[in-house]
């Protein structure tokens, strides 16, 4: 943290919601927040575009393929747990960084398969699958962001809904892999809508229920909600 931040951080109980802080601290805690989302965004392009270069993507992508992709699907929202549960306990910054990069890291390796399936797809039919999914999932981001920062609504109904919307997915994509079914369309449709709800939730979770000083946290929170919404766009329209 930077001189300033530190003479800022001072002036406020750090047990104390945002929310309830004066403008500046707001204003600076949620700027930092996307600061370090865009950062985590940058990482993990920069983590794609090593793993396609290197050739890594289609050998992570093959050996998924060849065994179930349904275990990436619940691998995918496993990993977005533990990281989260991980940057919330950590007691020092290195320990929130470290469960950030992981979260990043692990997130870039698991959207290697989807990503080099949308590729084929476009070298096949001439479409561009990545950069659809990548700008409607911003876009969605946004907006849905905004919804939760300025609207007075309380989105806090909707912590229930994805708990067991979680598990019910979960469960699915194991029953799936059991019995060697497929998840369809609808279901990708009803996990997009399951994003949408988190980014609404945890968006605002953040703002009103996370204190000043928990800004890699919150950053974490929010990428992992960006990443399902990404998943599961670009696997909407990824099927062919």
């Amino acid at each position: 943290m930077c001189d300033g931040d530190t003479s800022v951080s001072m002036q406020y109980d750090t047990r104390t919601p945002v929310a309830h802080h004066e403008a500046a601290v707001r204003s600076q805690f949620m700027t930092r927040v996307y600061m370090h989302l865009m950062m985590a965004i940058g990482a993990f392009i920069a983590i794609e575009w090593f793993l396609f270069t290197s050739g890594l993507a289609v050998t992570i992508a093959d050996f998924v393929l060849g065994t179930s992709w349904l275990l990436i699907l619940g691998g995918f929202m496993i990993v977005s747990w533990i990281a989260n549960s991980l940057g919330l306990r950590a007691r020092t910054p290195g320990a929130q960084y470290g469960a950030f990069a992981l979260l990043v890291g692990a997130n870039a390796l698991l959207f290697a398969t989807p990503l080099v399936m949308a590729q084929r797809i476009e070298q096949l039919e001439g479409t561009s699958v990545i950069s659809t999914a990548a700008w409607i999932s911003l876009f969605a981001f946004a907006g849905l962001s905004m919804i939760a920062i300025r609207t007075g609504r309380d989105f806090s109904f909707l912590r229930s809904l994805l708990m067991w919307g979680g598990v019910l997915a979960l469960a699915l994509i194991v029953g799936a892999v059991i019995f060697g079914t497929n998840l369809g369309t609808w279901f990708s449709i009803a996990m997009i809508g399951f994003a949408g709800a988190a980014i609404l939730y945890d968006t605002q979770k953040v703002y009103r229920s996370y204190p000043p000083h928990l800004v890699v946290p919150a950053a974490m929170n929010l990428f992992a909600s960006l990443a399902l919404l990404f998943w599961y766009v670009l696997r909407l329209l990824s099927r062919r």
